[in-house]
């Protein structure tokens, strides 16, 4: 273990803000980056962890922000890409996290999330299928075209991927959701509360 592979580490997760998610370019529509995808996996990983009932959420918190950290190194790689080319991610881990202090545990937890029997890691892979359903919401807002492209697909996925009860009632919610009601619903926004409201 070596401080210094440490800091270098932290220097390549920070990396992931620079990597795109590749779907990007089905549109050019911006979409989240490798980092901002996490970061919302973590929450809504979280939000499941809930409603599944599951209290001890630190396992499920850490392989969600782990759960695509070798793309640091491999790069996304898109549906149609899948087709063309091979990665190593697990090549990718180890010598992303060799030598540093978090290498065991992380090794293990993103194996444990690449088996798929416990139930955080299912938590954090429907967390991780649902994100791309919030950022088709959110493209559908803004008048892209991409979320009724994919629709079927999408349907697809929810009915035969996702693998707690809570994802598949969050993916029914979420076909029904407004991604602006967050702000524009709030009792406290300036006209609902504030000082329009006077």
């Amino acid at each position: 273990m070596s401080l210094q592979r440490d800091i270098e580490f932290i220097y390549e997760v920070g990396a992931l803000r620079h990597i795109d998610r590749m779907w990007k370019r089905f549109l050019n529509a911006d979409f989240a980056n490798n980092a901002e995808h996490m970061y919302r996996v973590v929450w809504i990983a979280l939000v499941i962890a809930k409603h599944e009932g599951v209290t001890d959420t630190s396992k499920i918190v850490k392989m969600a922000i782990a759960h695509d950290i070798a793309e640091s190194r491999t790069g996304d790689v898109d549906y149609i890409s899948r087709q063309y080319v091979k990665r190593d991610e697990q090549m990718a881990l180890d010598d992303m996290l060799e030598g540093t202090g978090v290498e065991e545990e992380f090794k293990a937890l993103l194996h444990e999330y690449e088996v798929r029997e416990s139930i955080e890691s299912r938590i954090v892979k429907d967390a991780d299928n649902l994100d791309v359903d919030f950022e088709l919401r959110e493209q559908g807002a803004r008048g892209e075209v991409l979320s009724e492209l994919w629709k079927t697909k999408r349907e697809h996925v929810q009915q035969t991927k996702l693998f707690t009860e809570s994802a598949k009632k969050i993916a029914a919610e979420l076909a029904k959701s407004n991604p602006h009601s967050w702000h524009n619903d709030s009792p406290r926004n300036r006209i609902n509360g504030g000082d329009w409201k006077k």
